[in-house]
């Protein structure tokens, strides 16, 4: 069985605790990024997202811990397959807080990276 990749589906850098004004300012005003506001989507608490052609960027705030939350999302076909396949391997799948309209969990590489897969549902 191979993992079925379609594209990155977002990535999410972080930013220091206390620096959202900063972060907007540049990512707003020096990259020229939209806000996407989405009331309907409480995830989006402490988070900032934006919209970059048909990709996502998404900021949050980094609290300092060792393992880092910044990570490349992946959209594939094959979610439920993928995750078996992965802990066939001993690899530790993380359920993620859901998002309306996609399935998805993360793991970490061997060198701690972390790594998001996701299923877009109907």
């Amino acid at each position: 069985m191979k993992i079925s990749f379609k594209r990155i589906d977002h990535v999410m850098l972080c930013f220091p605790e206390g620096q959202e004004k900063e972060a907007r300012r540049f990512y707003e005003e020096v990259l020229g990024l939209e806000e996407i506001i989405d009331p309907d989507r409480p995830h989006l608490r402490g988070a900032i997202w934006y919209q970059m052609g048909n990709i996502q960027l998404h900021l949050m705030t980094d609290h300092g811990s060792n393992s880092s939350e910044r990570h490349p999302a992946f959209e594939i076909d094959n979610l439920e397959e993928s995750r078996q396949l992965l802990e066939s391997h001993g690899i530790a799948v993380k359920n993620l807080t859901p998002i309306p309209g996609r399935n998805r969990f993360s793991f970490r590489d061997p060198f701690d990276n972390r790594i998001e897969f996701l299923q877009y549902v109907d």
